[in-house]
């Protein structure tokens, strides 16, 4: 029901249940723990269905594009997004002790949730960067190593930090880090950075991103919410390395005309 009303635009609501929500994925012993953490993050996040440029993914979006209104426009009930987005970060924010453990969890799926979450966090502190680096360097899931990576670009597009965009860099240049994570790393550098693609990142993307391994990272949220028919991997190589290529998931007959 709550990811409906975010589909729906109606995140207002959905925000007053985030704190109920975190409360629930830190039980241990709660029954629904699992789903509760993979439903407290979409409230945190709005325009984020089909985004997979390099402007736009992985951008928390502030400021004013228009006098009275936030760059997230208005929801169906007339109530600023922006503010609805704002009041989950926060309380995201403020639980950030209690996700922080499911870090640990022995459930990689759980893993990848809190990683999607924190990475909404405001972390001025680093706190969650740092969390998250240091679970990487334990971490043995691929699928949850390429969660981290994501999460920490996430966050640090949010918090600039020229050392993380550095690492990330370093990952997807590293042949030794699985393909997940050097895909996710290239994927999170070229948000992090307005610098032209090299030659080496699309000789890696072309050579790992492979339609298999794409459907498979599907399971990240991040990946999950940028697809559609496509899965959310070629849809981001597409639109940020190769932005003049037409949509072959188009239902517009003319998209591929001159």
């Amino acid at each position: 029901m709550l990811f409906g009303m975010c589909a729906d635009d109606s995140r207002a609501a959905v925000a007053l249940a985030v704190p109920v929500l975190i409360g629930i994925a830190a039980d241990p012993h709660h029954p629904h723990r699992a789903a509760a953490l993979g439903g407290l993050a979409a409230p945190a996040r709005a325009r984020y269905f089909g985004v997979a440029s390099r402007d736009e993914l992985l951008l928390h979006r502030s400021g004013s594009q228009h006098e009275a209104l936030d760059d997230y426009g208005v929801e169906v009930t007339g109530y600023p997004a922006g503010w609805s987005v704002a009041a989950a970060r926060a309380a995201i924010t403020a639980g950030t002790s209690l996700l922080l453990p499911l870090l640990e969890d022995s459930d990689p799926t759980m893993r990848i949730d809190a990683s999607y979450a924190l990475a909404t966090a405001a972390d001025a502190g680093h706190t969650v960067r740092d969390a998250l680096a240091t679970r990487f360097a334990e971490e043995q899931d691929p699928m949850v190593l390429a969660a981290l990576v994501l999460a920490t670009a996430e966050t640090t597009r949010a918090h600039p930090h020229r050392s993380a965009t550095a690492w990330i860099r370093e990952l997807w240049q590293n042949p030794a880090q699985p393909p997940e994570v050097r895909l996710a790393a290239a994927i999170g550098w070229l948000c992090l950075t307005d610098e032209p693609a090299p030659g080496t990142l699309h000789t890696a993307v072309d050579v790992l991103a492979t339609e298999e391994r794409a459907r498979t990272m599907d399971a990240l949220p991040w990946m999950a919410a940028v697809g559609g028919n496509e899965p959310g991997l070629l849809r981001c190589v597409r639109r940020m390395l190769h932005p003049d290529e037409p949509d072959p998931y188009s239902d517009d007959p003319w998209a591929s005309k001159p």
